[in-house]
């Protein structure tokens, strides 16, 4: 079983002995106690825009924040179909396993594989955690769009069943969105984490090391027990960023994201080097806390960025325009009802 696997999501053997030897069986992107933050403090920070239903779900997302690491354990299959969304393994030139650079990813997963395997890698081995938040950012941005659409025609469709529909459509959509949310933050949270995006992911490896880097696994230590610890969700809330809106494209901004949570690595390693991330130590907390609050920083962005250009889309079949609808000049029912 390789390294990775280890940090994989299907690892029931490890639950059980965690459980035999009275620790605990801490998620492995974070811990429960950072996604939960990353979520959490992101949606409480949303601007008043942003729907009513998505702000007042703050501790719901929190908790879906978690749901990509527990469902881990589901199956051979599911749990490595899943298993690279959660990391991007970067080189120290930033390259994904020898492959494409950070800042030149290909714009679609089955380009980057192509790339990779010309590479000699995989997709299995080097992870494709940029193409996971823009992914599901595009589940977020559709989900935003539709739910504008039932909206409308809960109150203008032309008859009551209809209008019923609508109404019913908005409600499971809400509930989709909370989902999407939820994993859009799972994957936004393990992004800020330098060790999912480097290829000293526990231990700087079986790589040149001259400045004698520990080679133990810290992974865990960091991200899990530590920071359950030692970081609040008020120490995150305070140092949040300004909102940034992405300009460039979701591929492109996530990429920016990723390269920024990459160059925390060394740094990692020498706070690591120097005792940092034992007990209660005030430098292990500060960087901890720092990256959480990166990664709140850009949900709360991405979140509202969906949100905004939800009503520049087009939905159902045929396709309608969100504006259109919302001007009233379209009768969204057969685009969203389905004509078959």
């Amino acid at each position: 079983m390789t390294t990775r696997k280890l940090l994989g999501r299907g690892l029931a053997l490890a639950a059980v002995l965690a459980a035999s030897l009275g620790l605990s069986s801490a998620s492995l992107a974070w811990g429960s106690s950072g996604h939960r933050i990353v979520g959490t403090v992101a949606v409480k920070a949303l601007p008043n825009d942003v729907p009513a239903f998505v702000r007042k779900a703050a501790a719901d997302i929190g908790e879906l924040s978690r749901e990509p690491d527990r469902t881990k354990g589901s199956g051979k299959l599911h749990d490595e179909m899943r298993e690279g969304s959660h990391f991007i393994d970067l080189d120290d030139e930033g390259k994904a396993m020898h492959g494409p650079h950070i800042d030149a990813l290909p714009p679609t997963r089955q380009l980057y594989d192509d790339a990779l395997r010309q590479a000699g890698s995989t997709l299995t081995k080097a992870g494709w955690l940029p193409y996971s938040i823009a992914d599901a950012y595009a589940d977020l941005q559709t989900d935003f769009a539709l739910w504008r659409v039932a909206k409308v025609g809960e109150k203008r469709a032309k008859t009551r069943a209809q209008r019923a529909w609508f109404k019913a459509d908005r409600i499971r959509r809400e509930q989709l969105i909370l989902v999407d949310i939820g994993e859009l933050s799972h994957w936004v949270g393990d992004g800020s984490q330098p060790l999912h995006t480097s290829i000293h992911y526990n231990g700087w490896g079986d790589y040149p090391n001259p400045r004698g880097f520990t080679t133990e696994r810290i992974h865990s230590v960091f991200e899990g027990a530590f920071t359950a610890m030692n970081v609040k969700e008020a120490d995150v809330a305070a140092q949040l960023a300004p909102y940034e809106a992405c300009t460039a494209g979701i591929e492109r901004c996530t990429a920016a994201y990723i390269k920024t949570s990459w160059s925390h690595t060394v740094p990692l390693y020498e706070l690591e080097q120097a005792g940092a991330f034992k007990g209660n130590d005030p430098r292990g907390k500060a960087f901890a806390t720092a990256r959480l609050a990166a990664g709140a920083s850009k949900l709360r962005d991405l979140i509202t960025d969906a949100w905004r250009a939800s009503g520049g889309l087009q939905v159902g079949w045929p396709k309608v325009a969100v504006a259109d609808v919302e001007a009233g000049k379209v009768d969204p029912w057969e685009a969203l009802y389905g004509k078959d």
